[in-house]
């Protein structure tokens, strides 16, 4: 291990920063209106994308992650970074499966919807318009947390 390379502690919290203003741009600046508009739609269409969608966003935080990394020195391990990518990637596409289901709390609805309901956010997701989105945002930001602390770890 190089002893100039900064801590774990200073890895994660630069990945943290990195992959988290990544996501702002990739979920809100990349990502087309048309895959925002059909990635929570049951079937093909819905998955199609989602995929696209899930694809640009994690190329959005890749360019960021080699960004900090090479900028910053932080001497990450490349295969801890794309294992930190591919775990912000599936779960960012867990959640955005759900888009369009919230407020459905019935047994068709997707695990987390269903997850959300059963840990008691169903009054706050069925009432507060608002609610969807700040539950996907919260979910987003928990795996880029941990995603972070993935990439600063040692190799």
């Amino acid at each position: 291990m190089n002893t100039n390379s900064p801590g774990a502690a200073a890895r994660f919290a630069a990945a943290y920063a990195a992959l988290t203003a990544a996501h702002e741009v990739g979920d809100y600046l990349v990502q087309r209106t048309t895959d925002a508009r059909a990635k929570g739609k049951p079937g093909p269409e819905g998955a199609a994308a989602c995929r696209r969608h899930v694809t640009s966003y994690t190329a959005t935080q890749a360019v960021a992650l080699y960004a900090a990394d090479r900028y910053l020195g932080l001497g990450l391990n490349w295969r801890r970074a794309a294992a930190s990518l591919a775990l912000s990637a599936a779960t960012h596409y867990a959640a955005d499966r759900c888009a369009e289901h919230w407020a459905d709390d019935s047994d068709d609805a997707p695990a987390l919807v269903r997850a959300a309901h059963a840990l008691g956010k169903g009054g706050w997701l069925m009432n507060d318009r608002r609610a969807g989105a700040l539950l996907d945002q919260a979910w987003h930001k928990g795996w880029i947390g941990l995603a972070a602390a993935v990439a600063a770890g040692r190799a």
